[in-house]
């Protein structure tokens, strides 16, 4: 473990035991492993991109620096019920962490949705447990069809996630927008700019956008009159978030075989980008998504 992992860790774990973990009340036995510490530890699972619950449970054992940070440790069938079960703290914890970044403010959102294969062959299509949720879908960028769920975010400049969900890639993309807009419309501020790809052009997504207060900025289309013109370098920031989710986060190796196992570990990943993003922030690197000092 780095110092500067372990900073971060400290810093993440004082974070979410005050803003977002509720006070325990009740009677009851406490578990010995809180859910501020569960947290934490899911964090630092992706940040070291140990992919598989098993082995990293063993890491823990195995290192006397990791058993320092967390004493009392769940088995992995444990972990993986209680990580379950913790889903709506993982997002109240990515909330959290971009709320206290300066980004939180910027004027700017970008927009963009990115494939999470979910299976490879045809035995697991007809078997798996996602079947009804997942389905085929086209990834233009690899120019390859795939079969899983859509992940959909909308992050500031700086890849702070802001809003996301995660849909099937049979239902088109701006549906799946606009219903995740108006879900989240308690976090539109009026006159926010929505960069997103020519993808989703048409009037009724135009009229919902500026309906919530959103200026809609995206391409030109071939068939349009000049507006705004390719916006290449601009739309290049929600690639390269991507890029950082995939390449660096492992999101594409999630390993996910139910819903809920998807959920959960899609959204550990974008906490812990947005953990290393809310620390570098604080810590006043230049690279804000820079996750070279964590990831080893």
């Amino acid at each position: 473990m780095t110092k500067d992992l372990n900073t971060l860790l400290t810093a993440l774990y004082v974070l979410i035991d005050d803003h977002v973990v509720p006070p325990r009340t009740g009677r009851g036995r406490r578990p010995e492993l809180t859910d501020s510490e569960l947290i934490t530890l899911a964090v630092a699972q992706v940040l070291q991109r140990h992919r598989s619950e098993r082995r990293w449970i063993r890491h823990i054992h195995a290192d006397p620096e990791w058993r320092a940070m967390f004493p009392v440790m769940l088995t992995q069938s444990g972990y993986h019920k209680r990580l379950k079960t913790a889903q709506p703290l993982l997002c109240q914890a990515i909330l959290t962490l971009a709320a206290c970044c300066p980004s939180w403010f910027d004027d700017l959102w970008i927009t963009d949705a990115t494939p999470v294969p979910c299976g490879m062959s045809r035995e697991t299509v007809k078997r798996s447990d996602l079947a009804g949720h997942a389905g085929y879908g086209y990834c233009a960028s690899h120019s390859r069809w795939y079969w899983g769920l859509k992940l959909y975010l909308v992050c500031a400049g700086d890849g702070m996630p802001v809003m996301w969900c995660l849909a099937t890639p049979k239902i088109g993309e701006r549906e799946v927008l606009a219903a995740l807009l108006e879900r989240n419309h308690h976090l539109i501020r009026e006159g926010q700019v929505l960069l997103a790809d020519k993808g989703f052009a048409g009037k009724a997504f135009k009229e919902l956008t500026e309906t919530l207060g959103l200026n809609l900025l995206r391409p030109d289309r071939k068939d349009e009159t000049y507006r705004n013109g390719n916006l290449g370098g601009i739309r290049q920031r929600i690639e390269s978030v991507n890029q950082t989710l995939k390449g660096q986060l492992d999101l594409e190796a999630h390993g996910g075989r139910t819903p809920a196992g998807v959920f959960t570990r899609v959204a550990q990943r974008l906490l812990a980008m947005a953990a290393a993003i809310w620390h570098n922030w604080n810590t006043g690197l230049t690279s804000k998504r820079s996750l070279t000092t964590y990831d080893h």
